[in-house]
């Protein structure tokens, strides 16, 4: 063993008592791995921060006390250490461009892996290797600092590794100790590579902790550090992520520690979402379906919360998803954001209780701390089953998700443990609102081929109740659609899915436009699948295309009929050609309206007999939320953009969201003849 003496730094916080021992000499051993241990005397720190902002999961700062020395290892776990372990793992090397040599950080491990590493590392050395706790993991990377970053309150740029955003992360050298260590001889500490820590992720408490070991319980494990590929200021000490344990992928490696497990007592989980309290368990009884038109006051879903509502709440609102709740609830969810591409997203949840006329105030409905979350689905399968689906990236953007589910049996006020329909974070997992089933009884989820405008959709199929998924089409950088020929994907995307009475599957998309036959232009895609998927054949419609800020919505209606609701031009196109579309009024004389309206299909499609603009007439001035903002609604003029979801209930009425607005009316009021 050979010791070395390292300049620690002194904290002195007299009101709190918080001191670090200066100049004590710092222990470091080699194990039979040749990794170097470092021995971390105890001590008392500042854990966390202010919280400000997005990075509110930091706060309260609280005082830490690590009771007992332990030793760390001085750089992450490389892949010569690791394959020592899992020689199969070595197919990883290169893979998205990364860690390829001997003494690069290994990536790709899951957490269980890594807690597979530390107990076959155990078991041969006869000591006991485990994965750093969280408290732990940032003493030891702070080295007794109170700043942003163990060396400076800004991270040097010289110490950078890509430290910026990108889709596809830019190949860069995971090599460890490429520079200089913290004040305590730990290499990496700020970025190179994200890295598990034993706890369950969960809520910071303010009163002052003795070895603290997360949460009781989960779904996610924490991670930290941050990587490459990643904006300096997710390498902070104080910034928190977490993970789905089994996420294996590019960002994410580890380090380890030698010593015994803490044995504090978890901390409690944080309190239930207000989506969940209160939740009804009785089986409600739905009204007969009403023969008579229905068009109710259109309502706002999306509210923003009140003062002591401390929901992350963000300007960017926007991509949702409902469905029907057996108890007589409607479940709405959407992402709130600053950025699309940000990874502040959360997920946010309403209910519309039964018989209330007004939605709950916002909650959390499912947040990966610092993972971006494009992409929500729900579908109730008529027997009580509700299935959610939603996009996992392990950064921020959506070109790179992987695909996960979770199902409530109880009306949505609990949900399984979120589990892999596609663990690979690749393109063709951008979730997209309007799961069905199929009269074979599969599962069918559209998701977007390609981040880009008019890559195409993909569908994901499942033959057992969403236990397991296939993906008939491969991953196509390149798609193009032409009309007349087969192609592997759907054309456009944000693509709505029926499966016709003869079993083949029609989609209708937004861009990869096709001329129309009659010389009038562009017209909005359908693609029709007689192979379940494997193969698509494309035509025009007759409808206009839709682009940037709407999306359509493609579903069987209850009775039997297909229904679309689509926008009947987009407002800022100056192409005339493409402003309006002529409906008929209640004697039957045609009229040009504008905005979001419903066509519906009693032939499978071949036609669309009923086409109506979606408004009763009466003059609102409405926010519609999104890219949407404020528009005028009147007899003429309906909603002009909106990401757009529905679901049926049982007695028949339709409940369409936009990105901030419900609606609620119903077949008869489609086929009726509009008034004056």
């Amino acid at each position: 063993m050979r010791k070395i003496c390292c300049s620690v730094v002194l904290v002195l916080i007299a009101n709190l008592g918080i001191v670090v021992a200066q100049n004590q000499p710092l222990q470091k051993s080699t194990n039979s791995l040749r990794m170097e241990m470092v021995n971390i005397p105890s001590g008392r720190f500042y854990m966390g921060s202010d919280g400000r902002g997005k990075n509110f999961d930091e706060a309260p700062a609280h005082v830490v006390q690590i009771t007992k020395p332990f030793k760390i290892s001085a750089t992450e776990v490389t892949n010569a250490q690791y394959e020592q372990f899992d020689p199969q793992h070595k197919s990883y090397r290169g893979k998205k461009g990364l860690s390829k040599a001997d003494d690069e950080a290994v990536i790709f491990v899951s957490y269980e892996d890594a807690l597979a590493f530390c107990k076959w590392l155990s078991k041969k050395e006869g000591k006991n290797y485990r994965l750093p706790m969280e408290a732990e993991w940032e003493y030891a990377c702070r080295a007794g600092t109170l700043s942003g970053f163990s060396m400076a309150g800004k991270m040097p740029k010289e110490l950078y590794k890509v430290q910026e955003f990108n889709r596809d992360p830019k190949p860069v050298s995971l090599q460890v100790a490429q520079f200089e260590p913290n004040t305590w001889g730990l290499y990496d500490m700020h970025g190179n590579v994200e890295e598990w820590c034993a706890d369950w992720y969960g809520p910071y408490q303010a009163k002052e902790q003795r070895d603290p070991v997360g949460a009781v319980s989960g779904n996610y494990r924490v991670t930290r550090g941050g990587s490459h590929n990643t904006p300096p200021e997710f390498l902070r000490s104080a910034n928190r992520l977490a993970m789905i344990p089994e996420d294996k992928n590019w960002v994410v490696g580890f380090r380890i520690v030698e010593g015994e497990m803490p044995t504090t007592a978890a901390l409690p989980n944080a309190g239930p979402s207000a989506y969940v309290i209160n939740v009804a368990q009785h089986t409600f009884e739905w009204s007969q379906s009403s023969k008579e038109p229905l068009f109710m006051e259109p309502i706002y879903y999306i509210r923003e919360p009140s003062p002591t509502n401390k929901t992350p709440f963000y300007l960017h609102n926007h991509c949702p998803a409902i469905t029907w709740c057996t108890n007589g609830d409607l479940l709405a969810i959407w992402f709130s954001t600053d950025d699309e591409s940000g990874r502040e997203m959360t997920i946010l949840a309403s209910r519309l209780r039964a018989g209330k006329n007004e939605w709950d105030e916002p909650s959390e409905f499912l947040r990966i701390p610092d993972r971006n979350l494009t992409g929500s689905s729900l579908f109730h399968d008529g027997k009580g089953t509700i299935i959610h689906t939603n996009g996992v990236e392990v950064a921020g953007g959506w070109k790179n998700l992987a695909m996960i589910n979770r199902i409530s049996t109880d009306n949505g006020a609990t949900w399984s443990e979120p589990k892999f329909i596609n663990a690979d974070h690749e393109m063709q997992n951008q979730v997209i609102a309007g799961m069905f089933k199929t009269k074979e009884g599969w599962l069918i989820q559209a998701a977007d081929a390609h981040p880009g405008q008019a890559g195409g959709t993909a569908i994901h199929i499942s033959k057992d109740n969403g236990k397991t998924w296939e993906k008939p089409s491969k991953i196509i950088q390149n798609p193009t659609f032409k009309e007349g020929t087969d192609g592997e994907l759907i054309a456009g995307i944000h693509a709505g899915v029926v499966q016709l009475k003869n079993g083949n599957l029609m989609a209708l998309g937004r861009n990869n436009d096709l001329e129309a036959k009659d010389n009038m232009g562009l017209r909005m895609p359908m693609s029709i699948s007689k192979d379940m998927g494997k193969s698509w054949t494309y035509t025009p419609t007759e409808f206009l295309p839709i682009y940037s800020g709407q999306r359509l919505i493609l579903r069987r209606l209850n009775e039997g009929a297909l229904l679309l609701i689509s926008f009947t031009h987009h407002p800022r196109e100056k192409n005339e050609q493409r402003r309006g579309m002529m409906f008929k009024d209640i004697t039957g004389n045609e009229y040009k309206g504008y905005g979001m309206f419903a066509a519906v299909s009693f032939d499978e499609g071949k036609t669309w007999s009923t086409k109506k603009l979606l408004t009763d007439g009466k003059d609102r001035y409405m926010d519609g939320g999104g890219w949407t903002g404020f528009f005028e609604m009147t007899k003429n003029n309906a909603e002009p953009m909106g990401y757009l979801a529905a679901t049926q209930t049982p007695d028949n009425v339709i409940h369409l969201i936009s990105s901030k607005i419900h609606y609620r009316f119903n077949l008869a009021w489609l086929t009726s003849s509009p008034k004056n």
